[in-house]
């Protein structure tokens, strides 16, 4: 049973998926720091419309779940873009009660209209759970699944995982963002050599109106959106802000030609309720 190394802080600098910044996914392959998070967008018109102004304005990284039920207007979206499926970074999530990794996965590709994804993800921790991941694991090995990770693990659940696992999850997609910031979080995803993604960087929406956000934004002349997306990346680790709105999902990928200094971060840090 293989164990993995431990790693320092993940490095963005240099890495990329399709010209996008990317950071590297433990046991090979890159994932794009900034993606478009799909929950809550309803199927049809809202979902199809989001994802298309995501990838027209540049991002290349799209996260969907089963439990969401839109995965088939991500896949349309994908398709009428005209872009390669290969310059597309597609994550999706198993519901636990599924039962059946191969199984919950061939309908997810059946319903995105996709031959894989990029990154499959068991998504929450359930009664039981862990023993889907052998079959996570032939996903995987099958190439119907570039990576293998899990979301909303705690740190003690996870690292059982990592001792039981042959190919230990590359990825664990938790809310991450201010409000909710624990160093030991990121302390012990580093110890046992899994990502931390971060899902709602906006804090659900309600952190845009913290005054401390708000400050920092003025001085820099950015959105309180852009500090808190750009919080998330200045430590290496991808965000998935979701939104239905144009001008908000273009506002929340123009987070690359600026940086937060440590002061500012360390405010940002402090902010947290954890």
């Amino acid at each position: 049973m293989s164990r993995p190394a431990p790693h320092a802080e993940p490095e963005p600098t240099g890495a990329t998926f399709a010209g996008e910044p990317a950071v590297a996914l433990p046991g090979g392959g890159v994932i794009p720091l900034l993606g478009l998070g799909a929950w809550l967008l309803r199927d049809g018109r809202e979902a199809e419309h989001a994802v298309a102004w995501a990838l027209e304005a540049g991002y290349r990284h799209l996260d969907t779940a089963a439990a969401y039920g839109n995965e088939a207007s991500v896949g349309r979206a994908v398709r009428v873009s005209g872009l390669p499926r290969s310059e597309i970074f597609v994550t999706t999530k198993m519901r636990p009660r599924d039962g059946d990794p191969e199984r919950a996965l061939a309908d997810s590709l059946r319903r995105l209209g996709m031959d894989h994804v990029d990154l499959y993800l068991i998504h929450w921790p359930a009664p039981g759970s862990e023993r889907l991941w052998p079959g996570f694991e032939r996903l995987r090995a099958a190439g119907l699944a570039t990576a293998i990770g899990v979301s909303n693990w705690e740190p003690r659940q996870l690292e059982e995982l990592v001792e039981r696992a042959d190919v230990p999850p590359a990825v664990n997609q938790i809310d991450f963002n201010p409000f909710v910031f624990s160093s030991a979080t990121l302390e012990a995803h580093r110890r046992l050599g899994v990502l931390l993604e971060a899902y709602s960087p906006l804090g659900h929406g309600r952190a845009l109106g913290d005054p401390t956000v708000g400050e920092i934004a003025r001085r820099l002349g950015r959105t309180p959106a852009q500090v808190l997306v750009r919080w998330a990346l200045e430590r290496g680790l991808p965000a998935i802000p979701k939104s239905a709105k144009r001008e908000r999902i273009v506002e929340n990928r123009a987070v690359f030609d600026f940086t937060l200094g440590a002061d500012d971060m360390a405010l940002l840090d402090a902010l947290s309720r954890s």
